[in-house]
């Protein structure tokens, strides 16, 4: 019985993995190239098990893509600061703890990446309205059939999972693809180096 499921639970997720647009994942390393270039700022989020994947993706591109390089990335998890999202939770409301957080550290052409695996959690959809709404450039990562989320990003890579698991794995796959490019990039054959 566990072997069936098992099995089944598999090819979903490799069948939500081949559905990841990757022309876009291709922009969207080509947007991290001009912001390392550029100095800019790049920010994530997500709840929950998106939440876990912004704060693993931000530690792979600020550590593991930046570390002994000539240049080095300048990226955020919003998710970090449990003290920062608990205070505005409690005190304003949950749906503004990231929205706020960007108010004191984003400026234009930085980038905001929002991960929602229903492609409706609010504090997410709030962040990327903000972030759109001071020139920001804006990638989203949604599953089921985007929500909210989907259409407010410019860059929108959307997977159409309906289970949240498959949904955060293949999500999980396309920050691997983003932050793996540039750890494995080599340096005497990058353009601009």
């Amino acid at each position: 019985m566990a072997g069936s499921f098992v099995r089944q639970y598999l090819k979903d997720t490799l069948k939500a993995i081949e559905a990841i647009p990757l022309e876009k994942v291709e922009t969207a390393i080509e947007w991290f190239r001009q912001a390392r270039a550029a100095g800019r700022q790049i920010f994530v989020c997500g709840n929950g098990g998106s939440a876990a994947n912004a704060s693993h993706f931000a530690c792979e591109v600020a550590k593991g893509a930046s570390f002994g390089r000539p240049a080095r990335f300048r990226m955020l998890a919003l998710t970090d600061s449990i003290t920062t999202i608990t205070a505005y939770s409690n005190d304003v409301g949950y749906e503004l703890a990231f929205l706020e957080q960007l108010k004191n550290f984003a400026q234009p052409g930085d980038i905001v990446i929002g991960l929602s695996g229903s492609g409706n959690s609010m504090s997410v959809v709030r962040a990327i309205e903000y972030a759109n709404s001071i020139g920001c450039r804006t990638i989203t990562l949604s599953g089921h059939d985007g929500g909210r989320l989907a259409p407010l990003g410019q860059l929108s890579i959307h997977i159409p999972a309906n289970h949240i698991g498959h949904s955060e794995e293949a999500q999980l796959a396309v920050l691997h693809m983003i932050s793996y490019y540039f750890m494995e990039e080599s340096w005497d054959k990058a353009p601009g180096w």
